[in-house]
This record gives C-alpha cells, sequence and structure tokens, in this order.
C-alpha cells in the first residue's frame, strides 16, 4: 500500500481496486446497469480496504507455537463488529422488554350492550345498528338527503301548505268536484308515479324519534313524576294530620270500662288472664331491651403523647377541684352535678335512647378523676383491690417458697430484715458504707389519719424528696403517687422530662432499699414498686443499669472491708443483708440472666458467687443468707443451666453442719469439697439436737426473724435443714444433663446416706429418702448414658490402594489427563460449568451497561425537551414583555407630545 497520508491511501487503493471512474476521451457511450452480482463484489472489495486502513479493527492473538497447515479459531476477532452486533441484538430483544415492562397487554370488549343483563338481544341489535349508521353518516357532512328535518314552531314544514287555512275555501259545489290532498301528492306533482312506495310507507312503522324529542320525552316525564310523587306526599301528610286529630275521641273508647261486664263474665275473665300473660311477655321484652348494652360509637385510636396529654389534664383538674374543695369555694363540678340533678328524669321501660345505659368506668389514675359524688365509692374499691392483690401476691410468694419443685419460684417472703446502719469510711480497712443515705428517720407503722390524695406532686430528685412526698401517706398509695408523676412527667410533654424520669428510676431503686431496712421491711410495698422500677428500667436501661452497678460496686466494696478484718470474726459484716437481698432479686426480675455476658447479671453472679465462696459460716444468719443466694443462682440459672459450684459447696457444708453424721474429721467426708468450717468452734453449735428435734416437722423457715438478729430454735435448723435438701435436689434435676453429673452428686449421695433416720425427725426423714431414691436413679441413668470407649467389633477395613501415575511425556495434554475416566469427566464439567458461569457474568454485565445508557439516553431526552420547553415559555414571556415595554414606551411619548401641544 502506498505510504502517505490516509486520503492517499485511500484513493490508491480505489484506484488498485478499479472503483473509481476511468475518463473517457472519445464519444460517451450508454453504459448497461451493474448486475446483483458487481454489486456484491464492490462491496466485498470496499470492505476490505476498510479493513486494511483501519487495522485496530482487527485483534490478532499471537500464537506461541505456528505450526503450518493448522487452522485455529479464534486466533482473529472483531471486537468493534462484535460490540455492534451485541448492542444491535439487544436493542431487538432486552431494549423491547424493557420498554414493554410496566405494560398490561389485553383485550376490550367495546360492543355496546354486551355486559348489559337490562338489554334484551333486540335492543341490544338496534342499538349498534344506530351507532353503525351514526358512524357511517359521519363523513357526509353535505348529504341533502340525511339533514335533519325543517321545523317551525314545533311544526314540520314539509307537511304545511302554503295555502292551509288563510281564508281560501271553495264553494260547495266546487268542493264535490276538488281532490283531496293526497290524491294530489300521490298522481300529480307530489308523487310522479311512487304509489307503490307511498302503500309500503303507510305499512312501515312510524319513524324514528330524533335526540331532541325522546329528551324532551323524557324530561316531560320526569317532572309529571315529580309533580305526582309531591302531590302524593301532600295527601299522605293531610291524612295523617287527621289522623292525629282524631286520636284523642279513640283513646278514650280504649281505656272505656266495659258496658255490659255481668252479661259474659267467663269471657271477661278469660280475656284478661290472656292480656295479663300478654303483659308479663312484653315486660319481660322491655327488660332484656333496657338490660342489653348498645353498640356506642368509638373514638379513633390515640397516639401515646394524646393519651400522656389527656391523663396530666384530668390530674391538674382534679387538683384544681381538690384546692377549690379545701379552700371551700364552689366548684365547677358541683354547678355541673346540681345541673345535671336538675336535669336528669326518671325513665321507663320503654325509654331505650342512647344514654338508658349508664357506665361508670373507673379512672385509670386513681379515684377522684371523675364526679366527685361517685369517685368516694371507687376509691374504697380501689383500696380493697389494692389490699386483695397484696394479698394474692404474698399468698403467691409464700406458696412458690413452700413449692420449690417450680423453678419460677419467688423467695422474696424468705427474708424480712436487714444490717444496721453503719458509718462510712473511705478504704477496703475502714466500715461498711451504707448503700441509701437518707437525712430522714423512718417513723413506726401506725394508723394514718385518712384524707384526701393529691392529684398532682412534684417529680423527686433524690431519696429525700421522694421521702418528703410519701411521708403521711399509706403504703396502699404510693402505687397510685408513683402513677401519677409518670403521667405528669411524661418524655412526650416537655424537654426536660427524660432525665427526670431517669432520676426517678434511681430513687426507686434507692427507695427499694430503704423499705426493706430493719426493723420493719415492707416486702408488700416491695412488690408495688416492681412494676414501675420495670417500666422505668425497659425505657431508659443504660441509666438503670448505672444505677444497678453502683450499687453492685458499693456491695463488693463491703465484702472487702468485711473481708479485711476476718472472715471468721463475729463482728466482720460480710454475708448480705435484707436490703443486698432484696436487690439481688430485683436485678434478676428486670435484667435477662441467661445472657454469656451482661453489664449487670455478670457482676451481679460473680459478687453472689464471691459471697458463697469466700465467706465464712459463723451463725444460723449467715446460713440464712446462704440459702437465699443459693435459690438466688437457681432462679438466675433456670434457662442457661451453667454450673455454679459456690452453691453445690455451700449446700453440702450446710448439710454437714446440722445434720448429724458420723464423720469426725473433713478427710474422712467423701468427695473433694472445700470443708473449711468442717467442725469449727463456731459451727458446732449449728448442730441439730435430735432429741429436742425429734418430735419437730419441717415447715417453711422464717429467714426474716433468723436475720433481724433473733435467737433461733430448733425448728430454724430443722427448717434450715429441710430447705438444703430441696435446693440440692432442685440443683440435681437441673445438672442432669451435664457430662460431669456422676462426678459431682455421687460423693452428694454417700454423704446423705451417711444420716441416720432415727436421728432426726420423720418428716426429714422421709424428705431425705426421697431425695436418695431420686439421685440414684439420675445417676443410673447418667452412667447408662455413657458409653465408654471399644475396640473396633469387626474386620479392619484395608486402606485402599491405588495405581501409581507414570508420566511418560511432559506435555501439558497428557498431564491434565486424569486416569480416572469419572473423575475427568467430572473436572471438565467443573471447567465448563466455570466458563460458562463467567459467559454469564460477562453478560450480564454488558446488558446492565446497555440499560443504563437507555436510561441516560431517556433522561437526556427528558432534559432536553424540558430545557426546550422552558426556553419557548420564557421567550414567550420576554416576547410579551417587551411588546409591553414598547407600548409603555409609546404611551410616554403619546404623553409628552400631549403636553408640549
Amino acid at each position: 500500500m502506498v505510504k502517505g497520508s490516509q486520503l492517499k491511501q485511500l484513493k490508491s487503493a480505489l484506484n488498485q481496486a478499479g472503483l473509481t471512474p476511468q475518463p473517457q476521451a472519445g464519444k460517451k457511450r450508454k453504459r448497461a446497469a451493474p448486475t446483483e452480482r458487481d454489486k456484491a463484489r464492490k462491496a466485498e472489495r470496499l470492505k476490505d480496504i476498510q479493513q486494511k486502513l483501519n487495522p485496530f479493527d482487527v485483534k490478532v492473538t499471537k500464537l506461541k507455537h505456528d505450526v503450518g497447515g493448522r487452522k485455529i479459531i479464534g486466533t482473529t476477532g472483531r471486537p468493534a463488529q462484535s460490540k455492534q452486533a451485541g448492542i444491535e441484538q439487544r436493542k431487538k430483544t432486552l431494549l423491547k422488554e424493557f420498554e414493554d415492562k410496566d405494560r398490561s397487554g389485553g383485550i376490550v370488549d367495546r360492543r355496546f350492550g354486551e355486559n348489559d343483563p337490562t338489554m334484551t338481544p333486540e335492543e341490544r341489535m338496534l342499538e349498534r345498528f344506530t351507532r353503525e349508521r351514526q358512524r357511517a353518516s359521519k363523513g357526509t357532512a353535505f348529504n341533502l338527503e340525511d339533514e335533519d328535518e325543517l321545523t317551525h314552531y314545533g311544526q314540520s314544514l314539509s307537511k304545511l301548505d302554503d295555502f292551509d287555512n288563510v281564508g281560501l275555501g271553495l264553494d260547495d259545489d266546487e268542493d264535490e268536484d276538488q281532490m283531496d290532498k293526497r290524491t294530489v301528492e300521490r298522481s300529480h306533482f307530489g308523487g310522479f308515479g311512487d304509489e307503490d312506495e307511498d302503500e309500503d310507507d303507510e305499512d312501515e312503522p312510524a319513524r324514528k324519534k330524533s335526540k331532541a324529542e325522546v329528551m324532551a320525552e323524557v324530561i316531560a316525564k320526569s317532572k309529571e313524576h315529580k309533580i305526582m310523587r309531591q302531590t302524593q306526599q301532600e295527601e299522605d301528610e293531610t291524612l295523617r294530620h287527621e289522623l292525629d286529630n282524631e286520636l284523642d275521641s279513640i283513646r278514650s273508647l280504649l281505656f272505656a270500662p266495659p258496658t255490659d261486664s255481668a252479661a259474659t263474665p267467663a269471657f271477661d275473665g278469660a280475656l284478661t288472664a290472656v292480656l295479663v300473660e300478654d303483659d308479663k311477655e312484653y315486660d319481660q321484652d322491655v327488660r332484656e331491651l333496657a338490660l342489653d348494652r348498645r353498640a356506642r360509637p368509638k373514638d379513633r385510636t390515640k397516639t401515646e403523647e394524646e393519651l400522656a396529654r389527656q391523663e396530666k389534664e384530668a390530674l391538674e383538674k382534679a387538683e384544681r377541684k381538690r384546692l377549690k374543695r379545701m379552700r371551700g369555694e364552689e366548684s365547677d363540678s358541683e354547678d355541673e352535678q346540681r345541673g345535671k340533678r336538675k336535669q336528669k328524669r326518671s325513665r321507663g321501660g320503654d325509654d331505650l335512647e342512647d344514654d338508658f345505659y349508664d357506665e361508670d368506668s373507673q379512672p385509670a389514675l386513681g379515684a377522684g378523676l371523675g364526679d366527685s359524688v361517685a369517685m368516694s365509692s371507687i376509691e374504697d374499691e380501689d383500696d380493697e383491690g389494692e389490699g386483695s392483690e397484696d394479698e394474692e401476691v404474698s399468698e403467691e410468694v409464700s406458696e412458690d417458697a413452700e413449692d420449690d419443685s417450680d423453678q419460677d419460684g419467688s423467695f422474696a417472703e424468705e427474708f424480712k430484715s436487714a444490717e444496721e446502719d453503719s458509718g462510712e469510711e473511705d478504704g477496703e480497712d475502714g466500715e461498711s458504707e451504707v448503700l441509701v443515705q437518707s437525712s430522714r428517720k423512718r417513723k413506726a407503722k401506725g394508723k394514718f389519719v385518712a384524707k384526701e390524695l393529691p392529684y398532682t406532686f412534684p417529680c423527686p430528685e433524690t431519696h429525700d424528696e421522694f421521702l418528703e412526698i410519701v411521708e403521711d401517706v399509706e403504703e396502699k398509695d404510693i402505687p397510685v403517687i408513683l402513677k401519677r408523676i409518670r403521667a405528669l412527667y411524661h418524655p412526650s410533654l416537655g424537654d426536660g422530662n427524660k432525665f427526670k424520669l431517669q432520676a426517678l428510676n434511681t430513687v426507686l431503686l434507692e427507695h427499694i432499699l430503704y423499705i426493706t431496712t430493719p426493723p420493719t421491711p415492707q416486702l408488700t410495698l416491695l412488690t408495688t414498686l416492681l412494676p414501675h422500677v420495670a417500666s422505668l428500667t425497659k425505657t431508659y436501661p443504660i441509666q438503670s443499669a448505672e444505677a444497678f452497678v453502683e450499687k453492685l460496686t458499693l456491695m463488693h466494696k463491703n465484702l472487702k472491708r468485711g473481708l479485711s478484718r476476718g472472715a471468721t470474726d463475729v463482728d466482720a459484716k460480710t454475708w448480705p443483708g435484707l436490703p443486698e437481698l432484696s436487690l439481688l432479686r430485683v436485678a434478676g426480675q428486670l435484667w435477662p440472666t441467661s445472657d454469656m455476658n451482661h453489664v449487670v447479671i455478670s457482676p451481679t453472679r460473680l459478687l453472689m458467687g464471691s459471697y458463697l465462696g469466700l465467706c465464712r459460716v459463723r451463725s444460723l444468719q449467715d446460713v440464712a443468707s446462704g440459702l437465699f443466694l443459693c435459690s438466688l443462682f437457681l432462679h438466675y440459672e433456670r434457662l442457661s443451666k451453667r454450673l455454679v459450684p459456690e452453691a453445690i459447696n455451700f449446700l453440702v457444708n450446710i448439710f454437714l453442719h446440722l445434720a448429724p453424721h458420723p464423720y469426725q474429721k473433713a478427710s474422712s467426708v467423701p468427695g473433694d469439697f472445700p470443708l473449711q468450717d468442717f467442725r469449727s468452734p463456731l459451727t458446732t453449735t449449728l448442730a441439730l439436737n435430735s432429741k429436742k428435734a425429734k418430735k419437730l416437722s419441717p415447715g417453711k423457715p422464717d429467714l426474716s426473724k433468723c436475720l433481724s438478729g433473733d435467737v433461733p430454735g430448733e425448728q430454724t435448723k430443722v427448717d434450715f435443714l429441710a430447705l438444703s435438701l430441696e435446693l440440692l435436689g432442685r440443683f440435681a434435676d437441673m445438672y442432669k444433663g451435664l457430662e460431669g453429673f456422676v462426678e459431682l452428686y455421687t460423693p452428694i449421695q454417700e454423704i446423705l446416706s451417711s444420716v441416720k433416720s432415727s436421728s432426726i425427725p420423720p418428716d426429714l426423714a422421709t424428705r431425705l429418702q426421697t431425695l436418695q431414691d431420686t439421685l440414684g436413679r439420675l445417676l443410673k441413668f447418667a452412667l447408662q448414658g455413657r458409653r465408654p470407649l471399644r475396640l473396633q467389633a469387626h474386620k479392619p477395613i484395608p486402606i485402599p490402594t491405588y495405581v501409581p501415575k507414570f508420566e511418560h511425556t511432559s506435555s501439558n495434554y497428557l498431564r491434565n489427563r486424569d486416569p480416572d475416566h469419572e473423575r475427568n469427566e467430572a473436572a471438565k464439567l467443573r471447567a465448563q460449568y466455570k466458563q460458562e458461569r463467567k459467559g454469564a457474568i460477562r453478560e450480564l454485565r454488558k446488558d446492565a451497561r446497555f440499560l443504563a445508557a437507555e436510561h441516560q439516553k431517556k433522561q437526556k431526552q427528558k432534559d432536553t425537551e424540558y430545557s426546550s420547553r422552558m426556553k419557548r415559555v420564557f421567550g414567550t414571556l420576554e416576547s410579551e414583555r417587551a411588546e409591553e415595554k414598547a407600548e409603555e414606551r409609546e404611551k410616554a411619548k403619546d404623553k409628552r407630545r400631549a403636553g408640549r401641544k
């Protein structure tokens, strides 16, 4: 090819291919038209020239080993052409699917009257024929034959004669010889011999009315029906008035006594009996209708913010009324009640209006939010209801403590006192700190003077402020106060209410510790406060968790201070008291105890384990605290079933301290249990006296008296021993699925079997024997579930050997070929799947790029149309504004010219 520019190369290529017209010097001759073959050959030459001029359209893959005579498919490619072919193919397929994506096809039945069941087939055919004629007449706008008929004063002009009724009548003689109008129309100029057609017209039906005539007839009929309906209504109204006026004369006849009472006494008696029976049935039906509650329309469901605002307004309104009553002023409610009493009428059985059923609803925020007259009885009912609830709660707690087979049982009644408050010092060597700092002293529980409870209270930020609010308030009214405080300071009613309720949560937690301190722990009040603490904890979990962790940290610090003075020191405070136990119990009720790691429960479990593992038993008070901690662990681990070795060790030690057993040294006790206080001087006094306890029976342990410092007797020891046996049984039922259950409870069963039944009360001996039978059965099942290792009971399976693979050549083709035919086919299939997957991904990406380009084109087209439309609008506005300014300038010039003149 000639070197140079692209233009020179193109010219030389065209000349060499003979595609350029050659100049002729001689006379021009007429050439023949080129054939199809010549055209195809010319197009092929042009295509070759184009490919040679643009070498970038061809992609050549260089062969590593070029073997002569071998043809390999795919060495040369044309990416531009293949890309264009792919785009064209996508325009035919993918673009059509994309454009028809949101279309919903279907056939619309436009036949008139096809879906109208009220029309008969004849009416449908007639209407279709009419529509067809109308459609055909649309194109004949200038057809004079199809024009509407001309009228004059409602009469057709074709039927009027110009000389009718003009006073030109003929004589009688002439009239006889005259022909009528019909004869003239038929025989003379009006007929022109169309007699047959006229006769046919007589037999045909009347012509079809026009649309105007039909509408006029419909309007006339409508007016006629309306007038008839009004007339009938007036007649009915007149008749009704006449009957009403004549009712008085008939009424006297209805209640008139019978004229001849002595004539037919038998008939009158039968009639009276029938009437009385009918009256009874009627009265019974009326009573049933009166007692039936009629449905009332309900208001829309209000949002939480609207409900909170409504409760707050109700409380504020009730407080204003209460203050007016205290000052002796007449409140609005009294005026309203007086008006209601005056308007109230006596209602009978026939009065079945909407106000017949009077429902008195009890307010949700305590008594006093409704009518002041009816609220006193409701307050009494509320008080009785709360008292019954408290009694039910206490009964449930006692039942759960007695029936320990229920894992969800509550031991809240088992403790009823706490340690004495002591001074606080910093450091581990100081005295224990109190959990609640309060400047007020608790008053002895006495009789409260009944007075009306306020409806609005300030939200307390400290515990002392809360004590001021509930100072002279009964226990049953404290939950009502909390409910009203939470309603008044709902988070949606103010910006600062959220922080006030967070402080209230901490205050309630401190108050729980405060009310459970001796000498009079209020456990019933604790039960009523728990729902409020749970609700606030659920709403503000972070702040509540911080308050719990703060108290737990203080308890751990007190434990370290007590241990620093000596674990066996009688005056050292190591075991938790009633407030600490209450806090641990509340934590288990409010937070999930089955989590692996929890910000509150994890330190709580660690602290409880420290109490059981580090503290030493010195008295029955310590035994009571430890047993309650074991019951708390049983409650905590009822779902996760985690092993708590401290609880098992403590229960075994308590059994050895209380029960009479033959072991004299710690080394002779089965198992590897830590026995630090075994036969120590402090624990020898805890042993059960067989002679005194022989006549006693185990019952519910009174932990409140034991923790309050009272001197316990043999009954308390018997109760504690029975409780420890029951806890061991419940722990065994919980841990029976552990792999080490056999190693854990086998020594415990040996310890239990060492106790003689004759040295303990009969009831306790029965419980001991039942526990031994249960443990024996559980250990038997656990041993049966274990399967030790055994030798193989079948013939040894030989290790499979394969034929070694020898490579006779270094060819990649033979090296990649697997001698196993199935594995080779599987490898080929995997390679084919991988290749097809890559191709599918590549095609999907190309489709996505194509659709994105189409989206962009459509958006660009929309933007162009919008911009052109806006330019056109702005151009119109500018031209109008220019014309307006030109007119203003012309007016200004005219004014100036007029001023000059």
